[in-house]
């Protein structure tokens, strides 16, 4: 029996909770879908992540606007899969920044994943009529770049951590507050997404350098925000440990299907209950079993591949 495919079957409305981290701080999470925030400057905004369609990102502003009637300045997009960006034009940002990984990613395979995450999820997508286009960053940049708030309010940092979740992950640092956008490297009770990732090197330097920045509060991609030191800690040491456990499993399999059966296995006792676990299993080993055989980038997903990898692990 086959499984219904990745999240088509999860058309349930999601809980969206709207927390203010700090004065001037936001963060929007619904229970396993992406999260979102923005950062107050002196007399603009800063946005962190587009969501999937203009219209679900008008349905987020709309929310914001409760707090604030600054203007969006600076729309930061953390990486390039479709329901992290194809929202951006409700933003009407003076700039869009992403690191210089992201746009090539855009150019080499937005499209075939623009086509990929729509099957895949298609509840995020509201209204996908509203959808213009693939986003374009307006600024790209290689390891870091600086917003300076205004009005005392300090620095936002946007900093490049090494490959991990994609190979042109960002994170959004506000040290004043010790506040941490990470993005999709670091999932707070929500299974990880590894279908296009770099996995050595994100459970190892990429995570250690998040790790180091030594934040009190995280806003991971998906998840609860996590307070505190020790929830901050245990976040990264979630995501650090999904992986370890995967390049471990994988590692040991003499082949893709065995793979996946030892990876679910292992897995499913602490991360099964989570959201999107069995939506991203077949893709995140797919991914790893290339990456372990020499397979350095990886490859395009596209929504005919998606649907031979499920029917071949979700069996």
């Amino acid at each position: 029996m086959i499984k219904p495919f990745a999240s088509s079957a999860d058309l349930g409305e999601k809980r969206q909770s709207l927390e203010v981290l700090a004065e001037g701080v936001y963060a929007l999470t619904a229970e396993g879908d992406p999260n979102v925030g923005a950062i107050e400057g002196e007399d603009f905004l800063v946005c962190f992540e587009a969501l999937a369609t203009p219209t679900a990102a008008g349905d987020w502003l709309a929310r914001l606007r409760e707090h604030t009637g600054k203007p969006v300045r600076y729309l930061v997009l953390s990486h390039y899969h479709a329901v992290r960006v194809l929202g951006a034009s409700a933003f009407g940002a003076d700039v869009v920044v992403a690191h210089d990984k992201t746009r090539e990613l855009i150019a080499e395979r937005g499209e075939q994943d623009w086509a990929s995450e729509y099957a895949r999820m298609p509840r995020l997508f509201k209204d996908p009529g509203s959808i213009p286009g693939l986003t374009w960053p307006t600024v790209t940049f290689s390891d870091t770049f600086t917003i300076d708030l205004g009005g005392g309010r300090g620095d936002l940092v946007l900093a490049h951590c090494g490959r991990g979740h994609t190979e042109g992950d960002l994170v959004a640092w506000l040290p004043d507050r010790r506040i941490l956008f990470a993005g999709d490297l670091v999932e707070s009770q929500a299974a990880l997404y590894t279908g296009d990732a770099f996995h050595r090197e994100w459970a190892s330097g990429t995570l250690d350098r998040v790790a180091s920045f030594g934040a009190e509060t995280l806003v991971g991609g998906r998840g609860a925000v996590a307070h505190g030191k020790a929830e901050v800690e245990a976040a990264i040491a979630q995501s650090r440990d999904f992986l370890t456990v995967m390049l471990r499993e994988v590692g040991a399999a003499s082949g893709l299907k065995e793979a996946f059966e030892r990876t679910h296995r292992a897995l499913r006792p602490r991360y099964g209950g989570w959201p999107i676990f069995e939506h991203c299993l077949p893709f995140n080993v797919s991914r790893l079993w290339d990456e372990l055989h020499g397979v350095e980038r990886p490859r395009v997903w596209t929504a005919e591949r998606d649907r031979e990898v499920w029917d071949e692990l979700q069996s």
